[in-house]
């Protein structure tokens, strides 16, 4: 079990280490870092209290956490809390919540995402009043360069999640990924698993070669819990443990 802000930690790294000969360094990199690390802490709250659904004996994954009013509140408190620390981060981490409602905004080839379909009435809301607020606040900032950096993040966010969703790593594409602030296209960056906790990158993202990252994440019994608090004795008596993993240059052909 890895907690969201833990993958979010992750997307961190990956892009306080993004840049090399090839690809360029974030810009502004405080920002656009800050925003990679706290892009899922609207997830907080529900972290203190996960959902316990009687019906399965289990808590749900991400995924089919349902955007009710609570969580809804939730992602706006960090969006609104990110944004007063910094408006540039802030306003990445907006984006990024209401892009992920509207398939990353058409952005990513690979992987695919299914349609969401119809949106409730309330996430509708929930995104039109941000990205009005996005609209306001973005006025001041160079606009290729956020674009860049909203797909930066996307890209950062998704490269987490192949570590974080899967045990079994397998052969995986995200295309297209922005070398640089040079308008263009971008690159198909593949990841192929080497071996348990290594994974070749073409072509090759980081400042350090091998690059090395740790990942907090938790144990819990395959097993059904009776109710919520023999759950959450579970949940919260889990001891943190680290997996990490190496990346590396795809070998010479």
């Amino acid at each position: 079990m890895i907690t969201q802000n833990d993958h979010a930690n992750l997307s961190g790294l990956f892009a306080a280490h993004w840049g090399n000969k090839q690809f360029e360094r974030p810009r502004p990199f405080a920002s656009a870092t800050r925003a990679a690390r706290y892009h899922d802490a609207g997830w907080l709250r529900y972290e203190t209290k996960p959902y316990f659904d009687p019906s399965t004996g289990k808590t749900p994954n991400f995924r089919d956490v349902p955007n009710d009013r609570t969580q809804l509140e939730s992602y706006q408190w960090a969006l609104d809390w990110v944004t007063e620390i910094d408006s540039y981060a802030g306003l990445l981490v907006s984006k990024h919540r209401t892009g992920l409602w509207q398939s990353r905004y058409g952005l990513i080839k690979q992987p695919s995402f299914p349609s969401r379909g119809n949106l409730s009435d309330e996430i509708t809301a929930f995104v039109a009043r941000n990205e009005m607020k996005q609209k306001a606040i973005g006025e001041a900032f160079d606009q290729h360069e956020l674009a860049v950096n909203y797909h930066l993040l996307q890209v950062w966010d998704l490269m987490s999640l192949y570590i974080c969703t899967q045990e079994r790593h397998k052969e995986e594409a995200i295309e297209p990924v922005p070398k640089s602030y040079v308008e263009g296209e971008g690159v198909c960056l593949q990841l192929t698993p080497l071996a348990p906790g290594r994974i070749a990158i073409d072509p090759f993202p980081f400042d350090q070669s091998p690059f090395k990252v740790n990942v907090v994440y938790r144990r819990l019994p395959k097993s059904l819990f009776a109710d919520a608090p023999a759950f959450e004795v579970a949940y919260f008596g889990a001891a943190p443990q680290v997996a990490s993993f190496t990346f590396e240059p795809a070998a010479a052909t």
